[in-house]
């Protein structure tokens, strides 16, 4: 049988980081390790998706509770099985990929099928904050040719124009965090359009999607918040333009493969994200990464400390994890 323990952490931010939703300093996270017969270790780290209650906690009871059915032949097809969309699948679902690529010596993009992995281009996220906290952000951000700008009800626009006169030559992403309204959004477009912002991402909160019906947007709109897994797609189509696949959302790197086969299928365009954390939670989304038009991975970014060995970033180029942290 598979010998599973997982452990709390709490990594530190650089700074409060503010969205529409709320403000944080650490980000909590499980991580999840799996023995095999041979010793091998495979591990993962999951932050879960706070928005719908999941904690490091909640998450650690869900593993312990399938721990006995974790037998020495597991897939990742049986973990679909086993657990719902969340961050325990996604802990448990990352932590087998390791654990098979040990006690293989095969690579996690060579046994999913994959090309070789790529170096990707992710965003930089600039937080909520007021106009002095904003162009300070802006300024250190100079060198990243892609921001994504995260936005509210009461501050958007504003946001957006500040950014643009301390970052002229940037590729910008607005992400409201469900904040708006459909009358709010058709207002804010023009301007945006204007200042160009070339994606805007979970403008209405999810299970209002169908607001979005009839809207002709000059702007492609990206589903975050609306989007979990594939069962999630179809009511999508028509709405979004993007789909953002997070591997805490959609329970791990086995769904979110499919998630964006399934997709592609269905028209959309592919973004990946990440619910923050340290390279261990990006490394597997670096593989979805591959086949993304937007990738935001720059969880590692906002924190203090990181795993050693980290991922590389340079400039907002991402590179390959190293096979010493995962896969």
């Amino acid at each position: 049988m598979i010998r599973c323990r997982t452990s709390i952490e709490r990594w530190e931010l650089l700074e409060a980081f503010a969205t529409a939703r709320d403000s944080i300093t650490h980000i909590p996270v499980l991580v999840a390790s799996l023995s095999g017969i041979d010793g091998q270790r495979g591990w993962a780290e999951a932050a879960g998706v706070d928005y719908d209650g999941e904690t490091p906690q909640s998450m650690a009871a869900q593993i312990a509770a399938v721990a006995p059915a974790l037998h020495d032949h597991l897939t990742g097809d049986e973990l679909l099985r086993l657990l719902p969309a969340g961050g325990a699948r996604n802990a448990l679902d990352c932590a087998l990929w390791d654990l098979r690529a040990k006690e293989s010596g095969i690579a996690v993009w060579q046994a999913a099928g994959l090309r070789p992995p790529r170096p990707v281009l992710t965003v930089l996220t600039i937080g909520l904050g007021d106009e002095a906290g904003t162009r300070r952000k802006a300024r250190a951000a100079t060198g990243y040719p892609i921001l994504k700008l995260k936005v509210d009800a009461e501050r958007h626009v504003d946001v957006v124009r500040i950014v643009r006169e301390e970052c002229p030559e940037a590729r910008l992403v607005v992400d409201a965090n469900q904040a708006w309204s459909r009358p709010l959004l058709e207002r804010l477009l023009p301007a945006l359009e204007e200042l160009g912002v070339e994606l805007i991402e979970q403008p209405l909160p999810r299970g209002e999607d169908a607001a979005l019906d009839g809207l002709r947007s000059p702007l492609p709109l990206a589903a975050d918040e609306s989007c979990t897994d594939r069962g999630s797609l179809a009511a999508l189509a028509g709405r979004y333009q993007f789909v953002n696949i997070k591997l805490d959302k959609c329970g791990g790197l086995t769904e979110a493969l499919a998630m964006t086969r399934e997709a592609t299928r269905l028209g959309f365009g592919l973004m990946v994200g990440n619910m923050c954390g340290t390279s261990l939670a990006m490394a597997p989304a670096f593989l979805v990464a591959q086949a993304c038009r937007y990738v935001d991975l720059d969880g590692p970014l906002l924190q203090r400390l990181d795993r050693d060995p980290p991922i590389r970033f340079a400039s907002g180029l991402m590179h390959a994890p190293e096979r010493a942290l995962w896969g």
